[in-house]
């Protein structure tokens, strides 16, 4: 190691005397191997880089008997970039850098060696910098390298207490977490560059959907819809499709995103070559590792073969992976080096391989709050989304229901044998219903319906929801009643009163039409304005209601009503609602 020592100056102790005594609180092995884990898990955490080397300069004063700590980071033209201190009080904490002039970080940036300075006060390098008083103090400064290249300093200074005190020790320790935190400085401006990028690519992209005069968008196989919402959709991957950017589908689930991510490929210039999904949701760590990169002879229990994985297969094509959101953040990480790279090794296997894959996630979690508590790594958040694409919910595109209804209905007759008709005031009932499970809940609806139709011609009377005994409902309503007992009051000709939670006699249903839903309006299940809720309670009415049953907890009252218990206080504040204490 290199070391630049300031000459000793007359009267003032020798080299041996300075170095060689023993002095109390002196860095152990021990001491500086805890100190450098401590740090490095400071290191570890997500947080803004000044945050971080903040911390990491506070730390150090519980392993060294320092007066004040400094950490500059410099940007390419040797400018101070960020400064973290420690230390500093009264009218010196607002301008700590006038403590250590700018001529001092240039001589350890422009020699890359530390600098050690025995007394501040006698020494040409502090002139103009405050003057430390009547006690001595003396300075060790260490480069932060990235590689080879100076990218800032770490400085301490230590006040003399009258007993001579060990400098080499403490250099040691400081060139050790300078080069931890060389790593994280490196590595917070690889991901800045990294999403800096991304955000650019994004924004020319969203430039060029603005930009581009709208089109009328063919047909899409299996994408079944007319209404505003779908054709700004399929506006936007007719655009985005012909690219070889990241997609990321979001939207509730039910939204169709995989027929969505067939579409993009199927315009894409990759519609040739193979389509591959994978529900990352439905597997774990180790046996979606082994699906997405394969495995080879012998790499584990039942690997009696090799296996590709769905990268190779997808080789040339489109691979979707779905519910992207769920991975694990192990699994995060070894996901990220094949988006960058496009390389990966098999499961047991040694060969690196490459591949072409155009990749599109989906997902219905929240990646933002995910990513601000650590479930999700950032770095693959601005990976991943690229060119975000926002899936309608049913609800907002309640015109497109008929056609939905009719086409799950035609794809019942097909699979069946039948010939089955649906009347327009089924229809019409069905328009008016909210679809908390959007599109696949739609489907299923037609489907048993259908099964249990007794007639040519499916009415309004044949759904379940025009007699209250909607079990779908229930669920999204919070309902408090076991499944068993839902179905066993639904199957004893009772309905299940969601908002209450408890079964009541259901009257025979009326020779006319008409129900208690207008049709005029839409269906919330669980709203007050559902058929299949009995007893009509407004929001504050349900929320005064579960705080009441819960004893005015706020915690016990949002698992009541399946909501979290901040939703809750806005709640209670939205609505002046004031709390009981007992």
């Amino acid at each position: 190691m290199n070391l630049a020592v300031r000459k000793v100056k007359p009267g003032e102790p020798t080299g041996s005397s300075v170095t060689n005594e023993p002095r109390s609180g002196r860095i152990s092995a021990d001491m500086a191997l805890f100190g450098i884990y401590e740090i490095s898990k400071i290191l570890n955490t997500p947080m803004r880089l000044e945050v971080m080397l903040g911390n990491v300069v506070n730390i150090l004063t519980s392993f060294l008997l320092m007066r004040r700590g400094m950490i500059v980071v410099v940007d390419a033209d040797g400018e101070p970039e960020i400064v973290a201190t420690a230390g500093w009080a009264g009218e010196a904490k607002d301008r700590p850098r006038d403590s250590l002039p700018q001529k001092v970080i240039d001589r350890i940036v422009a020699t890359t060696t530390p600098l050690v300075v025995q007394d501040i006060a006698a020494d040409p390098l502090f002139a103009g910098a405050p003057a430390p008083g009547a006690t001595r103090v003396s300075f060790i400064g260490v480069p932060i390298k990235d590689d080879r290249k100076v990218v800032g300093t770490l400085s301490i200074d230590r006040a003399w207490d009258g007993t001579a005190i060990r400098l080499d020790e403490d250099l040691r320790f400081l060139s050790m977490v300078a080069n931890l935190v060389g790593q994280a400085v490196r590595l917070h401006r690889v991901v800045a560059a990294d999403r800096q990028r991304l955000i650019d690519e994004q924004q020319r992209l969203e430039k060029v959907l603005q930009d581009r005069p709208r089109k009328v968008v063919p047909k899409t196989a299996g994408i079944v819809g007319d209404s505003r919402p779908v054709r700004r959709v399929l506006e936007t991957i007719a655009i985005v499709a012909p690219s070889n950017s990241t997609v990321l589908l979001r939207g509730e689930s039910g939204t169709g995103k995989e027929m969505f991510a067939r579409a993009i490929h199927e315009l894409s210039n990759r519609k040739h070559k193979p389509f591959v999904k994978l529900n990352c949701a439905a597997m774990s760590e180790s046996v979606l590792e082994s699906e997405l990169f394969g495995h080879e002879k012998g790499a584990f229990t039942g690997a009696v073969a090799q296996k590709p994985g769905r990268f190779e297969l997808a080789h040339g094509g489109t691979l979707l992976l779905d519910e992207i959101g769920e991975i694990s953040p192990a699994f995060q990480s070894k996901l990220l080096r094949v988006l960058q790279e496009g390389e990966f090794e098999r499961v047991g296997g040694t060969r690196t391989l490459k591949v072409d894959v155009r990749l599109i996630c989906a997902t219905n979690r929240n990646l933002e709050e995910a990513v601000a508590k650590g479930d999700f790594r950032a770095d693959l958040y601005y990976r991943i989304n690229v060119v975000p694409v926002m899936l309608p919910p049913l609800r907002e595109r309640p015109g497109d229901i008929p056609l939905l209804a009719r086409a799950f209905l035609d794809r019942f007759n097909s699979e069946n044998d039948r010939q089955l008709a649906i009347t327009t005031p089924a229809l019409d009932l069905l328009s008016a219903c909210y679809f908390p499970g959007n599109v696949r809940e739609l489907e299923n609806c037609i489907r048993r319906t259908a099964t249990l139709a007794r007639s040519p011609t499916i009415g309004r009377d044949d759904f379940a929801c025009a007699h209250g005994q909607c079990l779908s409902a229930t669920l999204w309503a919070g309902g408090h009643l076991e499944a068993e007992d839902q179905v066993a009051a639904l199957a004893s000709g009772n309905a299940v009163s969601p908002a209450a939670g408890r079964s009541m006699p259901v009257a025979p249903p009326p020779a006319s039409p008409a129900h208690d839903c207008d049709d005029s309006r839409r269906c919330d299940h669980g709203g007050p304005d559902c058929p299949a809720v009995n007893v009509r309670l407004t929001e504050k009415e349900r929320l005064i209601d579960a705080m009441e049953r819960s004893g005015w907890v706020q915690a016990k009252a949002a698992r009541i009503l399946g909501l979290t218990p901040r939703q809750i206080g806005y709640a209670l504040k939205k609505y002046h609602i004031e709390m009981k204490r007992f």
